[in-house]
């Protein structure tokens, strides 16, 4: 048994394709069935069994899985650790994120954290979508993904840094742009500019319309992100409801006003991470700077706490 033949295994059971694992690596599939078969024939039981859509893990090859998977992370920390120490504090944090992330939750940290650790490497990876963030964190080069909380994702930690209310984008010379809040109801009948149908965030605002008894409107155009819509209603082509975001607060939409929904549940987003207790101190301080200047003290203690943390050479 090898480290490249669980590595390969825990990226098959992850993957549920050989071929898909072989692409990555740049092999064959046999190469591939090579290190699964070598990892059975060592153990004495089958650890994957085929499906009709690919491959899963049989309960023991969960069982393997598992604890191969908190291995490798536990020795690639160590490696990223050393290599900090042989650098004299120098290192890398590499973030997935999302199409708006860092514009609108990140611009004053990484500043921050720039002039903390100046010879730090901020490394961004950006992804369509929190699912994407997500499945990216499975590549172990990654440290931390910003993402919209959603479901429980399979090897993956979740936790919030801010809440964002929902508000309605309009434009100023609109007859709601007065309002200090509108009732959910009131949607109803406005041409809305949708947002991404394979986005988080649309998953939990669909939900809330479901619960207030609100029908989705079919009619709006579907955009890429968030940003598009508000650029969208300030054009006036619809309405936009959607969060709140920090980098839209004060001058920078002079044309457009946003009113509050205060009856749609906030959309709270912030850090996923393969274990927080195996982050490098580099990634941890700058999830936890993030979560101070975005998120308060709350967000702060959502990402793990304020500790201090000390770098060899720093």
């Amino acid at each position: 048994m090898t480290l490249d033949d669980l590595r390969v295994f825990v990226a098959v059971c992850r993957a549920g394709s050989l071929s898909a694992v072989a692409r990555e690596l740049g092999c064959t599939q046999s190469a591939v069935s090579q290190h699964v078969r070598r990892l059975e024939r060592e153990v004495g039981v089958g650890l994957v069994e085929r499906q009709a859509r690919g491959v899963v893990p049989t309960p023991a090859g969960r069982v393997l899985e598992q604890a191969a998977s908190e291995g490798i992370t536990g020795l690639d920390l160590a490696l990223r650790r050393l290599a900090e120490i042989v650098r004299g504090g120098a290192g890398a944090v590499r973030i997935a994120t999302g199409g708006t992330t860092v514009r609108h939750f990140m611009a004053e940290a990484i500043v921050d954290f720039r002039k903390r650790y100046p010879r730090a490497n901020l490394e961004f990876q950006t992804e369509s979508s929190s699912r994407s963030c997500c499945e990216a964190l499975a590549d172990t080069s990654l440290d931390l993904a910003w993402v919209t909380l959603g479901s429980p994702v399979r090897g993956v930690e979740q936790r919030g840094v801010v809440e964002l209310p929902w508000v309605l984008a309009v434009r100023a010379d609109d007859e709601l742009a007065g309002r200090e809040w509108i009732e959910a109801r009131e949607l109803v009948g406005l041409r809305l500019v949708g947002l991404p149908g394979n986005c988080t965030s649309w998953a939990h605002l669909k939900a809330a319309y479901r619960e207030l008894g609100i029908p989705g409107d079919s009619s709006g155009t579907s955009v890429a992100d968030w940003d598009t819509a508000v650029l969208l209603a300030g054009l006036g082509v619809g309405h936009a409801v959607v969060p709140a975001l920090p980098g839209w607060k004060g001058p920078g939409h002079p044309g457009l006003r946003f009113v509050p929904v205060p009856e749609l549940p906030p959309l709270t987003v912030g850090w996923a991470v393969r274990r927080w207790d195996a982050l490098s101190p580099l990634a941890r301080e700058f999830a936890e700077t993030v979560a101070r200047l975005t998120g308060g003290e709350r967000g702060a203690e959502g990402a793990g706490g304020s500790g201090n943390v000390v770098l060899a050479g720093a």
